[in-house]
């Protein structure tokens, strides 16, 4: 099957939610977190190999507040959620014990702003920006984590924020509110945070609500907010993004988490087919190319599976509906890239890079080094014949696609990042705790 086919075929059956007539402008933008077809992959485009602060900068923007959710692109804006410590105290405050976790959980002290900012992505200006909830956090996050690390969405039409527990809100491209939704308060294991972040299909969008408390799946109208079904989950804490994938007449909702991996039909809440295999702490969000979903987790231990779906019914596990599957070197919490029929993964949250060929796991390396990268957070991004992968540390590298391993840059920026980089055209977007970069020649 030649590149193009297989695009628009991987179109189809993943969970763009858009028809064939506006593919183009679909493939022009960043509307999730993982890009146009939640895969790590820029259908199109040339940005540079090679950045720094003084080398294919083209401008950077000041990020009130602070925030790691990936930023979003469509048209002109540039769309970047944060959370804005004031100095103001609440009436009253508390906050939910660490959870035994040993780690050092960050509390808020004072009220938060929780804002979306438009950014013009020719200069960088901020077009608008919008206060959308005012509130003291209840919860404790990780040290390494933010009170808005929940990527929003678009349809080109509405862009809607998600703060987790602070809420969902849609908004027209021009920040006037449409109307918001609140799921209540969380409670993630450890004090770890929250981050999932919504899918969306049609009318419809969906939240996965994994915690400690009664875990739940809700379906809502895009156009309201209002559900359209939810049903309660056997589920743990997890962070993972739903997947909404079409196969074999049904729309699915593809669910990774600790307990079993998920498909559930769209239309009724039924569940298709399910298997276990995963570890615990589920982060990186499943990923579909043809008739084969991904989900992999890297938490106390290691595990890829690759599903096909025309084989997926009932229970799965350990059945031939999992065509293959691998067990070293996966990712913690940065999702994989899937590009040119090959799986991209870091090990842990370190600069440890893996490929896999995606259609029967033969193995092209394992564990190639990346130095200095610092906690590998981003999810790594893909186009035309290299892949980028960020670190935390502001050390970046640029890497060859291929079987073989091969570094085609070291890059350097002076602030650090733990957001997924974003690719439309020839610019590639970098949100860093302090600044919004735009790296373009």
């Amino acid at each position: 099957m030649n590149r193009l086919m297989s695009l628009l075929l991987g179109l189809l059956i993943s969970l763009s939610g858009f028809s064939q007539s506006n593919i183009s402008e679909f493939e022009k933008n960043w509307p999730t977190w993982r890009g146009p077809y939640l895969t790590g992959v820029a259908p199109v485009g040339n940005p540079p190999i090679s950045w720094s602060e003084t080398e294919n900068l083209k401008w950077k923007a000041e990020i009130p507040g602070a925030g790691h959710s990936t930023p979003i692109v469509w048209g002109n804006q540039i769309f970047v959620t944060s959370s804005v410590e004031t100095d103001r105290k609440p009436n009253q405050a508390g906050a939910n014990a660490d959870g035994g976790s040993g780690m050092s959980p960050m509390q808020a002290k004072n009220l938060h702003e929780f804002v979306i900012i438009s950014y013009d992505r020719e200069d960088g200006a901020i077009l608008w920006q919008k206060s959308l909830i005012e509130e003291m956090p209840q919860d404790r996050t990780h040290e390494d984590g933010s009170w808005s690390s929940n990527s929003p969405i678009t349809d080109g039409e509405h862009v809607y924020a998600y703060f987790g527990s602070r809420g969902l809100y849609c908004l027209d491209l021009q920040g006037n509110l449409k109307w918001s939704r609140n799921f209540g308060q969380m409670e993630k294991r450890m004090s770890f945070g929250e981050g999932s972040s919504p899918a969306i299909y049609n009318d419809k969008i969906v939240i996965l609500w994994d915690h400690e408390g009664q875990s739940a799946l809700f379906v809502l109208d895009k156009n309201t907010g209002e559900d359209i079904w939810n049903v309660n989950r056997d589920e743990m804490t997890s962070w993972s993004t739903p997947l909404i994938v079409e196969y074999g007449g049904k729309t699915q909702i593809i669910t990774s988490a600790s307990n079993k991996v998920r498909s559930y039909d769209l239309e009724t809440g039924d569940i298709i087919w399910e298997t276990s295999g995963l570890t615990g702490n589920v982060i990186p969000q499943p990923m579909v190319e043809d008739d084969i979903v991904y989900v992999m987790s890297g938490y106390r231990g290691y595990s890829v599976m690759a599903i096909q779906l025309s084989k997926a019914s009932g229970d799965i596990t350990d059945t031939d509906a999992i065509l293959w599957s691998y067990n070293r070197n996966t990712p913690y919490v940065p999702s994989p890239a899937l590009a040119g029929g090959k799986l991209y993964f870091l090990k842990d949250n370190r600069g440890s890079l893996s490929c896999l060929d995606s259609k029967d796991g033969t193995i092209y390396y394992e564990g190639a080094a990346l130095d200095d990268v610092g906690n590998a957070y981003p999810s790594p991004v893909a186009v035309a014949d290299r892949l980028y992968v960020i670190g935390g540390s502001g050390v970046s590298y640029t890497v060859k696609q291929g079987e073989k391993f091969e570094i085609l840059s070291k890059n350097v920026l002076d602030d650090n990042i733990f957001a997924s980089p974003v690719i439309v055209g020839d610019d590639l977007y970098l949100r860093g705790f302090n600044y919004l970069y735009c790296i373009a020649e």
